[in-house]
């Protein structure tokens, strides 16, 4: 893959197929459909945009953030939700881009922090989120109520 060619975009619904075939790639069964659906809602809030990453017209990754505001911090926190790199375009700095763009977009924000979840078996992901520069802060606990 040329880097070269490689660009962020917002994310719109027209991409829901892509979109749905990265996030399966993560385990997630999401309909182009519901991808769509949720695209619009998203991007209807303005602090929720997903990118994609582009190589020529073939998106390569995907990246979903938010931010919110906290009762106990001072600036809103932005959250990577959703970060995935198509397996034919591993190790060729789409990861990086794409958290180049989160960390860009939470600046403009006015974010002083980002943080992300991720499954306790996604060994790699935890090698390159280090790498990357963040660093383990919780544990995170789950209750499912549905």
């Amino acid at each position: 893959m040329a880097n070269d060619r490689l660009i962020t975009r917002h994310a719109v619904p027209e991409d829901a197929v892509a979109i749905s075939g990265l996030l399966s790639e993560l385990g997630y069964t999401v309909s182009p459909a519901d991808a769509a659906q949720r695209l619009h809602q998203l991007g209807s809030t303005g602090s929720d945009p997903v990118y994609l990453a582009v190589e020529g017209v073939v998106p390569v990754g995907l990246i979903a953030v938010h931010w919110t505001s906290m009762l106990h911090l001072a600036a809103p926190v932005a959250r990577i939700t959703a970060l995935v790199v198509s397996r034919n375009a591993r190790r060729q700095g789409v990861g990086r881009c794409l958290t180049d763009c989160a960390i860009a977009m939470a600046r403009r924000a006015g974010c002083d922090i980002l943080e992300l979840t991720t499954a306790a078996h996604r060994g790699d992901a935890h090698a390159f989120y280090r790498a990357t520069g963040f660093t383990q802060t919780s544990t995170r606990f789950q209750l499912s109520l549905g």
